[in-house]
């Protein structure tokens, strides 16, 4: 391979050749999360451009995740799986209006038990099965919460840019489409 060649190549990997090896400064990213209207409006539009053909419920799971990832592919834009400005407006989607859908939701002060003080095995199952359609939860679901249960709430509430406690909250029940005041009712949307 000449000269020239090797340059490009590392030119293309973001190495540089230049003799000082000066390490570019790290990206500061911010995640805001959506609520889930805002959610929903941007898988609504991802299945209008026939991206996206899984559930219109208003959680970024990994079917939306990757459906947003084909479109910035296709679209020649960094496939990152996350909104950003560029990505927002290709979908044709105003920054604006889904800001506005992500009010703070209502959600009622009241907390659950902590995980396996008062939690009913049915509670947990439901627990579970949410976890594992929004796919978070591999284990099985019986009703027992142990190490991995508690490690896929963390994952859940890391993805939804929460804080990673792996214990459930009003607002992590609520982002995962479960009423925090009934946790043995079906998902919301």
């Amino acid at each position: 391979m000449n000269r020239k060649a090797v340059l490009g190549a590392l030119l293309l990997m973001g190495v540089s050749a230049a003799p000082t090896l000066a390490q570019p400064a790290p990206t500061l990213n911010y995640v805001q999360p959506l609520t889930p209207a805002a959610t929903r409006d941007v898988q609504e539009r991802l299945r209008q451009l026939g991206g996206y053909s899984g559930q219109i419920d208003g959680v970024w799971g990994r079917d939306s995740q990757v459906a947003l990832q084909k479109f910035q592919s296709t679209h020649g834009l960094q496939p990152t799986g996350l909104l950003n400005q560029a990505t927002t407006a290709t979908l044709g989607l105003n920054p604006a209006d889904l800001l506005a859908l992500a009010q703070p939701p209502q959600v009622s002060p009241a907390v659950p038990p902590p995980p396996g003080a008062s939690l009913s095995p049915d509670v947990v199952r439901n627990i579970q099965g949410r976890l594992r359609a929004l796919g978070f939860y591999p284990g099985q679901i019986d009703g027992i919460w142990g190490p991995s249960m508690q490690s896929a709430i963390e994952r859940f509430q890391q993805s939804r840019g929460l804080q990673a406690t792996g214990q459930l909250n009003p607002v992590t029940v609520g982002a995962m489409g479960l009423d925090p005041n009934n946790l043995s009712a079906p998902p919301l949307h």
